[in-house]
């Protein structure tokens, strides 16, 4: 591109010399991810109603359990295969994977199990792209970098995710649910390109880069057994509070979740109408935090750190408990949705992958995927299953949202504790890359 449109480029999305090409294709790549996963999240949703909103927990359960049986499986891969090859491996089975779910829908049409099966792989699918995908970013951009970009690449997500529902919608009816997979499946292809891209590009900029001399080959397994990531968790305080962190998380989003289920299987009983008010949310959703990202989040980032990344969304999700306490409706429910996913998106999203920027390859691997996977989907499977209770309980929303305002205020602690840590780390000069337990890498 000519010097000065990429100069004006680089200014925009504040990027320095010899970055912009890398962030767009960490851009590109998260809006490939998303585009393929949000056009298939309206059918898992629907899927999800097809199944029985009271058998929610139980998908939450499988996905859980599912998640324990994948993540050492990927761990041990991650220790045989070379560290630039890995995401190959991970996005080629799961490319594999949505081919053969074309085929099975192809054939068997709407049959319950299949709809069970699919929204617990999907589940599982979107988790696994997702968090191998940041742990990428992690390795490819340092931690200053990481403040200064990661906004703008998050919001490939959200783009993304504006153009996946839109084209959901658009061609559904025309491709149907085949098709869309298929198409899915293209855009996972792509994202493996443009991986290698940025590989190329971490080797080839890794020269100058502070610390270089300290770091890990990309050409080298990760260090570990397919259980070192959850020993690394357990050992270091840090990596604890970014678990206790998403824990939190999921226990206030699948409160809302599974209230929105809820809601709009009572009042949406067609699924073709319950696909439409699905992908509507979602489009307001990623319009929301596109938005953000571009001018919002990595400007709070910079000046105010990334403790407020973590702490102002929680901060806002309890108050949005406390107004469906006293208004239990689908309007302010779904404004709660919107908020904490808009929020998610834009702000706890960057700032939690921020965290790891610093830290070592099996770290950002190993150990982040067991929190971006097993804890996630515990967290789910957790409070879904005490959503459940809550709901015998018979006492109403009232009480399923003064729990879920008292888990989202201790949610925000943490965060403002754990982005407090971050902050104070990244004050410090530039120095070789650590372990989340304070060693050098």
């Amino acid at each position: 591109m000519p010097t000065s449109l990429a100069a004006r480029g680089a200014a925009l999305i504040n990027a320095r010399p010899g970055e912009l090409r890398a962030a767009l294709a960490g851009f590109s790549l998260f809006f490939c991810l998303f585009s393929g996963y949000f056009m298939l999240r309206p059918i898992r949703e629907s899927m999800g109603i097809q199944g029985g909103v009271e058998n929610l927990q139980w998908l939450f359960t499988a996905t859980f359990i599912a998640m324990l049986v994948a993540v050492p499986l990927f761990a041990w891969l991650n220790s045989r295969v070379a560290r630039i090859h890995y995401i190959d491996w991970v996005y080629g089975f799961f490319c594999v994977n949505l081919l053969v779910f074309a085929g099975l829908f192809f054939l068997l049409g709407d049959s319950v199990w299949l709809a069970r099966v699919f929204y617990v792989w999907i589940s599982v699918y979107n988790l696994f792209v997702v968090s191998v995908a940041w742990s990428l970013m992690a390795d490819v951009f340092d931690a200053p970098q990481a403040r200064r970009l990661f906004a703008f690449i998050a919001a490939g997500a959200s783009v993304g995710g504006l153009v996946g529902p839109a084209t959901s919608a658009l061609l559904v009816g025309l491709l149907g649910q085949f098709g869309l997979m298929l198409l899915a499946a293209l855009l996972l292809v792509a994202a493996v390109a443009l991986k290698h891209y940025l590989m190329v590009w971490r080797e080839e900029r890794g020269a100058g880069r502070p610390g270089a001399e300290h770091a890990e080959s990309p050409r080298r397994p990760v260090a570990g057994n397919p259980f070192s990531g959850l020993t690394r968790v357990l050992g270091s305080g840090y990596l604890l509070g970014i678990a206790a962190f998403v824990l939190l998380l999921t226990t206030a989003s699948t409160f809302l979740y599974f209230e929105q289920a809820r809601l709009v299987a009572e009042l949406f009983p067609d699924r073709a109408e319950q696909v439409r008010v699905f992908g509507a949310i979602d489009f307001v959703v990623q319009a929301g935090a596109l938005l953000s990202q571009l001018f919002i989040t990595g400007r709070i980032a910079q000046r105010l750190g990334v403790r407020i990344l973590l702490a102002a969304v929680p901060a806002l999700v309890c108050l949005g408990f406390v107004g469906l306490a006293l208004a239990p409706t689908f309007a302010v429910l779904a404004a709660v949705m919107i908020v904490r996913r808009v929020g998610e998106y834009a702000f706890v999203r960057p700032g939690r992958e921020m965290l790891f920027a610093p830290l070592d390859a099996e770290s950002k691997y190993k150990a982040k995927n067991i929190i971006d996977t097993v804890v996630y989907r515990g967290g789910d499977a957790l409070s879904g299953w005490a959503k459940s209770l809550l709901d015998n309980l018979g006492q109403g929303v009232w009480l399923i949202a003064l729990v879920g305002a008292v888990c989202a205020a201790v949610w925000g602690l943490v965060g403002w504790f754990i982005g407090g840590r971050a902050d104070r780390a990244g004050a410090k000069p530039d120095e070789p890359p650590r372990s989340a337990t304070g060693r050098s890498s």
